[in-house]
């Protein structure tokens, strides 16, 4: 699951949202008929038109400077792995339904996050969702650099995704909401009142709210938290993880979500202080995983000596692009 929050796809959101509502309508222009069109749509109505979406974000400005952002973009678009498991429970019809349905849930996470007080679920913010059914090549992909595909060409595969233009006031036009403002403050009093947005746990929700709404099975690696502790943390934690997942192919119960969401986050937090102290939590643990206990000792020297060997492949291939770029 990808979920970015960006100013605007057209570069700019300190002044009318008349330029990014036109291009999200791209797709509405290639049809034929207007009963083909995807309809904006907030968790209140589906029949929202474009004009509709243009007026109410630029009027929702009060006390807002010229060099103030107006708005923001949010793009929420689900793997290939996720839409296949959508259009297979719901079809592709029914998927589209259902994106939508989780793109208001993904926007309730969206005002709690900002934890301040009278702003807790989509209906306190401004919003305007546009389902798109493709994407599109762009000049900086691979494939358009080595010539295999043109620019503006359509990309494989399914495509679904969702884009959420958010005013940067709440509905009311007066508490200013800002997703841009990730610092911490002096203290919880202060953080609470400058609405602190912390984006990563935005994102880790989305993912969340996906996994337990559609009853998806996301495997190891395909974790938004696994990703950041391979990129980002320390070399235990990362040995572990790589620990993990060679364990998890013989235990086919550690693939049960909240057994994976636990470990995990023992992890993250640092609650194993090596390999081996870790498979034995597992082994002991209330997951019933006590055959663990027989496995022949565990050489936890080889994940790290694999880990490093990772960590070094990506250091000389970091240094070979750097080369490249001169």
């Amino acid at each position: 699951m990808f979920i970015n929050i960006t100013p605007s796809e057209t570069g700019n959101n300190k002044g009318s949202s008349a330029g990014l509502v036109n291009y999200l309508e791209k797709e509405n222009r290639n049809m034929k008929s207007m009963d083909e069109h995807e309809k904006w749509f907030n968790g209140n109505r589906d029949d929202i038109r474009p004009h509709e979406v243009r007026i109410g974000i630029d009027s929702n400005v009060a006390k807002l400077g010229k060099d103030d952002s107006k708005f923001f973009l949010l793009n929420i678009s689900p793997s290939q792995k996720e839409l296949a498991h959508l259009c297979s429970v719901y079809g592709e019809e029914g998927a589209k339904e259902k994106l939508k349905e989780f793109a208001v849930k993904v926007m309730d996470e969206y005002a709690k996050n900002f934890k301040r007080d009278n702003i807790h679920s989509h209906k306190d913010l401004l919003w305007f969702g546009k389902l798109e059914n493709h994407r599109y090549y762009a000049h900086n992909d691979k494939e358009v650099r080595n010539g295999t595909r043109q620019r503006g060409e359509r990309k494989e595969g399914q495509q679904m995704h969702i884009q959420i233009i958010v005013s940067r006031k709440d509905i009311t036009n007066t508490i200013k909401l800002s997703p841009q403002n990730t610092s911490r403050g002096k203290n919880t009093s202060h953080s609470r009142k400058m609405g602190q947005f912390d984006r990563t746990a935005f994102k880790q929700s989305g993912e969340t709210v996906f996994d337990e709404v559609f009853d998806f099975e996301r495997g190891l690696k395909e974790r938004m938290r696994y990703a950041n502790m391979m990129k980002n943390g320390t070399m235990e934690q990362k040995a572990q993880l790589h620990t993990l997942g060679s364990f998890m192919e013989r235990y086919p119960k550690l693939h049960e979500g909240h057994i994976t969401d636990d470990i995990m986050a023992n992890i993250h937090h640092e609650k194993y202080p090596d390999v081996g102290s870790m498979l034995s939590s597992i082994a002991g643990g209330a997951w019933g995983l006590f055959e663990m206990l027989l496995e022949p000792a565990f050489d936890a020297s080889a994940a790290q000596q694999t880990v490093a060997g990772e960590e070094e492949r990506k250091r000389r291939h970091r240094k070979k692009s750097q080369r490249m770029k001169r």
